[in-house]
């Protein structure tokens, strides 16, 4: 079966269709090791199936990819295609959430387990338009030695995909691995790793499958929908509206929305309308 186009990786339903389900361990492991430069010797997903709802859902980490690193690390992975300017608070309420969830109440706080989130975002972060580097690796430094770490229990990788290109210097086994997420059709850049080959062929596989076009076509656009009205500044309006109790408000915001041409289901969740109050709109 011809495949008119490969499916975007940078897609956080198909980012964890290839590096968060059962059966994708092998590449999984590759990726992080490539990223942290440490040794993997097992590693188990959390593999929660992804429901059509999860699509039109955008509660906190519902597709992030969360692994358990040689039985005592605890990983978030996370890919962001749209700027929220809010990531440094999110990656670090990740982390958190990891860490204190690690032991039962009434352990030994020495029963705490290490937790790392990687997050990859398909923009440059404000906090780091200074560094050049396309990965950069965040610990608790004491500030005037900087070599010195109070603990290596946090560890966070921030991987600017649009950086990489302009970093000569980045190890060449990540740059592949970006290279594939950056460019899926470029297949002579990938180099011949067999956990890449084998992520390449599920892309391909998933391309093909109607159901999984649409499933990344459908939740591409509800990234883009919200994205839309954040930055028409209606989710605003949103807040002020449903904090005044308004029904008026609403129906406003919502017929704003729906000539934008904004999925129904995100319009109802935004407002709280009912289908039929936008459909009478």
């Amino acid at each position: 079966m011809h495949i008119a186009k490969l499916l975007n990786p940078k897609l956080d339903y198909v980012f964890k269709r290839i590096f968060g389900s059962a059966g994708n361990e092998k590449i999984t492991k590759s990726f992080l090791e490539a990223i942290t430069k440490e040794n993997i010797t097992d590693i188990k997903l959390d593999c929660n199936p992804i429901t059509e709802k999860d699509l039109f859902d955008d509660k906190i980490g519902i597709l992030d990819i969360k692994a358990k690193i040689n039985n005592n690390i605890n990983c978030n992975i996370e890919m962001q295609i749209v700027d929220r300017k809010n990531i440094e608070k999110r990656i670090l309420y990740y982390w958190s959430k990891m860490y204190t969830s690690s032991i039962k109440k009434g352990d030994d706080f020495d029963k705490l387990e290490k937790g790392i989130v990687v997050l990859l975002s398909d923009y440059n972060i404000d906090n780091l338009k200074e560094n050049n580097n396309y990965i950069t690796k965040w610990q608790i430094r004491e500030e005037k030695t900087h070599e010195l770490i109070l603990t290596d229990v946090l560890e966070i990788y921030i991987i600017e995909l649009r950086k990489v290109s302009k970093d000569k210097k980045g190890d060449n086994s990540l740059k592949a691995w970006i290279e594939f997420i950056n460019n899926p059709e470029e297949k002579s850049k990938m180099g011949d790793k067999e956990e890449l080959i084998k992520a390449r062929e599920i892309l391909e596989d998933m391309s093909k499958t109607k159901r999984e076009r649409y499933l990344a076509e459908q939740r591409e656009k509800y990234i883009m929908d919200k994205h839309a009205i954040h930055a028409a500044g209606y989710d605003k309006g949103l807040q002020e509206g449903l904090q005044e109790g308004s029904n008026k408000e609403k129906l406003e915001i919502a017929k704003n929305l729906k000539q934008q041409n904004i999925d129904i289901e995100i319009i109802i969740k935004a407002t709280g309308l009912t289908k039929e109050e936008i459909n009478n709109l």
